[in-house]
């Protein structure tokens, strides 16, 4: 726990064929704003809840804490949370020393794929797969929380 520092890209080609493992996420949050999110998580079947601080001016680095709950703990957990509800599949990517998460969105944001690499410091270099599109990190668009309040169905036409 602690600071996450990710970088996030849209994703601009075929990913599916390097995937070792994917599971299905769906979330919600509990409160968000101000750059701070409270988010429950079913993943599969197992549930997160996590905080996450506003993040810095460039968008890779904020504190985040999270813990597992249990699966009905989650679920009821869920019954709470704000309008709008994020449902996507997340595949892993080796690439060098890294995993890239790539995430496939559904509902009001189909159409949507982003992956993120998580770095120990924000100038760790890594190696880019070759399905790595344009960054976006920082581009609060693309948050998962900001997402839900303003879908990728309404704005995708003006990237």
């Amino acid at each position: 726990m602690g600071l996450e520092i990710e970088r996030k890209f849209l994703v601009a080609g075929d990913f599916r064929n390097q995937a070792y493992a994917h599971s299905h996420i769906r979330q919600g949050y509990i409160s968000s704003g101000n750059g701070r999110t409270v988010r429950i998580r079913i993943r599969d079947d197992r549930g997160y809840l996590t905080i996450k601080g506003p993040s810095d001016h460039a968008g890779l680095a904020r504190y985040e804490f999270e813990t597992e709950v249990s699966l009905s703990d989650a679920e009821d957990l869920m019954r709470i949370c704000e309008p709008g509800i994020i449902d996507k599949t997340r595949y892993l990517v080796r690439s060098g020393k890294h995993v890239f998460e790539v995430d496939e969105f559904y509902g009001d944001n189909e159409g949507l794929l982003m992956a993120e690499v998580e770095l120990q410091d924000e100038n760790e270099p890594f190696e880019k797969p070759d399905f790595i599109g344009r960054e976006v990190t920082g581009d609060r668009r693309f948050y998962n929380s900001h997402l839900r309040r303003n879908p990728y169905k309404l704005w995708k036409d003006t990237l």
